[in-house]
């Protein structure tokens, strides 16, 4: 959980964090090709991403003066067929389960920050300003996809996501997930999908 890494959310910089506005997409696109390249659409997130919006007041840039150098988004995602339970009883293979069965989540990125700024904390304070929003705003469950050695530095693990599928995801142990409140994975499992809600 991100409350346990204060001191991230409160690092001093001396960039500021804004929420996106509709002219930082050129700048946005182009540090995503050099961060990432521009094969980047053919990885297992951006599929969840066709054809959704990012969640509204969860996407965020990182600015030095007037540059823009970083970015991150939080896009809607569900985790379907999921074990949930009622009543303390598990729906899997009893009369209260039903395919409709969904929890609401978040997939978090791309987080990018410009290549000779990296390795300083700024994307750690990104990510934890974003955290902290989506806390704020009621989300549960955050997901992602990257390295656990990194990202476990804000409270991401892939112990937490071990019950989850993400499609197409080449190697499992790159699947990462956070409770934003705590108890928010217990007891679910299945497959995250795209939200068209």
């Amino acid at each position: 959980m991100i409350d346990a890494y204060p001191g991230i959310i409160e690092m001093q910089t001396m960039m500021v964090i804004e929420q996106q506005r509709a002219e930082d997409k050129t700048a946005i696109e182009a540090l995503l090709d050099v961060t990432f390249g521009r094969d980047r659409q053919q990885k297992a997130a951006y599929r969840l991403r066709e054809g959704v919006s990012p969640v509204a007041g969860l996407s965020f840039v990182m600015l030095d003066g007037d540059e823009l150098v970083g970015t991150l988004r939080f896009w809607p995602v569900k985790i379907a067929n999921s074990t949930i339970r009622h009543n303390g009883l598990s729906s899997v293979g009893s009369d209260v389960s039903s395919p409709e069965d969904t929890v609401s989540a978040l997939l978090l990125g791309p987080i990018a920050i410009k290549p000779e700024l990296q390795g300083q904390g700024h994307g750690l304070a990104l990510m934890a300003h974003g955290l902290k929003v989506a806390r704020q705003n009621g989300h549960r469950i955050v997901l992602l996809v990257g390295d656990e050695a990194y990202y476990q530095k804000v409270g991401f693990s892939r112990e937490l996501a071990k019950n989850i599928i993400l499609p197409a995801v080449e190697d499992k142990n790159r699947f990462l997930a956070q409770e934003l409140v705590p108890g928010s994975l217990h007891d679910i499992a299945g497959t995250v999908q795209a939200d068209h809600s």
